[in-house]
């Protein structure tokens, strides 16, 4: 008789956990991950996605927008990075993409470790990040790069400025704008540079900036940076700069005079002080001292007030730093405008005589401490201004004004070492007519190097003239209307950034 022939061994199949049937009372953590499969393997992948479910992680099946951390296992950058893109992933500016050793030692300890640099690559994550040019490298415009308020190189971004300052106050613009644009890239990648291959392929990093950053790897800080940090004259005019009403010049001309000190600049009875350097003297403790978001507000509440005192559709708009996010600030700066043409016309003058009159009834004497107002010189055959540090042509004032700290929520009742209870703020209000409401919202929110990239951009790719009047296509010779900032953006071509995303 013949043998019966054996049965083939039956393949045990792999128990797939769909993410769709997990209950979400099964889910301990925030954190999506999401396993990529390429050199994974399948079971491998099944395996590990079973064993995260078990112990409370959640896992997708696919790449989706709640992903918040990608982990793979022998990919290289370059191939992880075109599977990424064959995948149509554009925005990873909150998204980890860590090595699977960030997995297992998740799995080990039962709870997502924190992401640290041996989890990472960072040729990955600086192909990945946001700011991706045309070619798929980091763009050389800050309107191309999101940059929040995260700075994850600050100890080289902190050195750029110094030396960037250096430079301002020696007045040698192309140095200046060199560690400018250096410290902006910087400040949009989502990773540390953590050795020299790190900048390869980030444009705007020249010779200096590079052996600058060289220099604080390997020692921890710049030598050339210290030696500013100590010279005489830097820390002077930087001094004398920080006087509300004192420019380089004036600063230039009181160092060579031999002051050193507020005091000495005090006690010089040679000096003649403009009203705004008078002001600015008088109360430099409080000027200086950063300004609170919850003291912003409480201003806004204040000039809002006095504006819909006169019109009650008035638009009072907080810009600069704050709009951009930021908990604090040198001074606080406003947009007004109306809804209708023209309306804006001798609306500040009322403010002033609010701000000046009205409320001494509310027992607040003296609140507009000082005030400079700079006259409308607005006229559209002037305008794009082709000059690229122009100031703009709209009506605006530059004040101080007395805050009550009562007023202020996280300041009741709080009194300095001198009884006083309330805090001199530097205020600027500026007042462009609705049609131009657009352009003066986007060129006051800032940041400087972000204005400066973004009109640099309009002119150079786009063939556009751009400024906080308007936009002017040279290509057609017609200016593009735009009633929100999202509007220039799309006539630009760009993507829109959030102002949160304009730190630059």
């Amino acid at each position: 008789m013949f043998a019966k022939p054996h049965a083939p061994p039956v393949k045990k199949r792999q128990k797939v956990t769909n993410s769709s049937n997990v209950s979400e009372s099964d889910i301990k953590f925030q954190e999506v991950i999401f396993l990529v499969e390429r050199k994974m393997g399948s079971t491998r992948r099944n395996f590990l996605t079973n064993l995260g479910r078990r112990k409370g992680f959640r896992i997708e099946d696919s790449l989706n927008n709640a992903v918040t951390h990608i982990v793979a296992e022998g990919n290289s950058p370059d191939e992880l990075w075109k599977w990424l893109q064959d995948r149509n992933v554009k925005d990873m500016t909150d998204v980890a993409v860590v090595d699977i050793s960030w997995f297992t030692e998740s799995m080990r300890a039962g709870t997502p470790v924190s992401v640290e640099s041996r989890h990472q690559d960072s040729r990955i994550i600086k192909d990945c990040s946001a700011g991706l040019g045309s070619s798929g490298t980091i763009s050389q415009y800050a309107c191309q790069r999101k940059t929040t308020l995260k700075n994850c190189n600050k100890i080289f971004t902190d050195a750029f400025d110094v030396l960037a300052e250096h430079f301002e106050f020696n007045e040698n613009k192309g140095h200046c704008l060199a560690f400018m644009r250096a410290s902006s890239v910087l400040k949009s990648l989502s990773y540390t540079i953590r050795n020299y291959r790190d900048l390869e392929g980030l444009a705007c990093l020249g010779p200096q900036t590079k052996a600058v950053i060289q220099e604080i790897l390997e020692y921890g800080n710049s030598l050339k940076v210290q030696d500013v940090l100590m010279d005489e004259r830097y820390k002077t005019i930087k001094l004398f700069t920080s006087i509300f009403g004192v420019g380089l010049k004036t600063a230039e001309k009181w160092y060579r005079k031999g002051l050193r000190s507020l005091d000495e600049v005090k006690a010089d009875t040679s000096l003649r002080f403009t009203k705004m350097q008078k002001a600015g003297l008088l109360y430099y403790d409080d000027i200086i001292s950063s300004v609170s978001w919850e003291e912003a507000k409480a201003v806004g509440q204040i000039v809002k007030d006095a504006c819909r005192r006169f019109d009650p559709d008035a638009a009072v708009v907080i810009t600069g730093g704050f709009r951009r996010g930021k908990e604090f600030g040198h001074d606080v700066d406003f947009i007004i405008t109306t809804p209708e043409n023209g309306k804006e016309v001798g609306l500040l003058q009322k403010v002033l005589s609010e701000l000046t009159y009205q409320w001494k009834k509310a027992g607040r004497l003296g609140i507009l401490l000082y005030y400079d107002v700079i006259d409308s010189t607005f006229d559209n055959a002037q305008i794009p201004s082709k000059m690229f540090e122009a100031m703009d042509h709209f009506e605006k004032c530059f004040a101080i004004l007395k805050l009550k700290k009562e007023l202020v929520s996280s300041k009741q009742s709080e009194k300095d070492i001198n009884g006083k209870d309330w805090k001199a703020i530097r205020v600027d209000l500026v007042i462009p007519p609705m049609n131009c409401y657009a352009f003066a919202l986007l060129g006051w929110s800032g940041s400087r190097q972000f204005e400066r990239d973004l009109r640099r951009y309009a002119n150079v790719e786009k063939k556009m003239l751009l400024d906080n009047h308007g936009l002017y296509d040279k290509t057609t010779g017609k200016f593009l209307s735009a009633k929100t900032e999202e509007d220039i953006f799309a006539h630009l071509g760009l993507e829109y950034l959030d102002p949160s995303e304009r730190n630059a």
